[in-house]
């Protein structure tokens, strides 16, 4: 069972996660043309980036309590990332008959956040170890 501490420093991570995640994609929305949505992107790679980041500190220092982790991660970053959002998106795209937009979304998504998180957790472990 999760403590109390836990929970409060998952959902107040998830509060500010949320709330940076609407700013993002509306900032990144209207200022860059687009035909995929690119501000959903931005801030799955953002977060994924990020996640690879913490991921490396978590597991090699020690740095970070359980809180904090939990803060950060299952919070900040659980709330910030948008895969129900990408989902429907794509869904969404394919539907309305963009088939081939559907599938660059999808194929920047899935491969540009697993990318970008294993580039924050090398960039991490190569300064670490």
């Amino acid at each position: 069972m999760m403590s109390w501490q836990t929970i409060l420093a998952i959902g107040s991570g998830g509060f500010i996660g949320a709330v940076l995640r609407a700013y993002l994609n509306g900032v990144v929305s209207s200022r860059l043309p687009h035909d995929i949505p690119v501000g959903t992107l931005s801030v799955n790679l953002l977060g994924s980036f990020i996640m690879g980041v913490l991921v490396a500190y978590f597991m090699y220092s020690s740095y970070f309590s359980l809180h904090m982790k939990s803060f950060l991660s299952t919070g900040i970053l659980g709330a910030l990332t948008t895969y129900s959002t990408f989902a429907i998106e794509s869904f969404l795209l394919l539907e309305g008959g963009s088939i081939t937009l559907a599938f660059i979304n999808m194929f920047l998504n899935l491969f540009g956040t697993v990318l970008m998180a294993g580039l924050g957790f090398f960039l991490v472990k190569s300064n670490i170890s």
